[in-house]
């Protein structure tokens, strides 16, 4: 059974969208497709195709914030690398057994239609790794 189906997106934190975005259109040569505020996190996305994949852009609604926090961090760039899934919750639970750190214990709705689990960067070398599933 395929666990990883593939890598969905690649989330990038940014201080300024408007700014991010218009980079990231003169980069890939077409806009963004979508936009949305996903309160519960304090983020604004932004979300653009890239063949197959995407890249969800996020800036912090809020100066303290996840995403303002990583960005104080370690400065603007990649956040997270994102995996869908076909069954997040048997994921998860495979994950767990594996040693694997969860960030939750229930998937979360979360931009785009999907619900989401994170896995503690401590846990993978590092690197904040996003399940997701799409809803309905």
């Amino acid at each position: 059974m395929d666990h990883l189906l593939r890598i969905e997106h690649l989330g990038i934190a940014v201080k300024d969208l408007a700014t991010a975005e218009e980079v990231y259109t003169r980069l890939l040569g077409s806009g963004p497709y979508k936009r949305e505020v996903v309160e519960r996190e304090g983020v604004t996305t932004s979300f653009f195709k890239v063949g197959p994949n995407k890249i969800e852009l996020l800036e912090s609604t809020t100066p303290d914030g996840p995403i303002a926090r990583a960005i104080e961090k370690r400065g603007e760039g990649i956040h997270h690398v994102a995996f869908e899934v076909a069954d997040i919750r048997a994921e998860m639970a495979r994950l767990k057994a594996a040693g694997f750190q969860l960030l939750s214990e229930e998937p979360k709705p979360g931009a785009d239609n999907k619900l989401v689990c994170f896995v503690h960067p401590k846990s993978a070398n590092g690197v904040l790794l996003e399940l997701t599933q799409e809803i309905g």
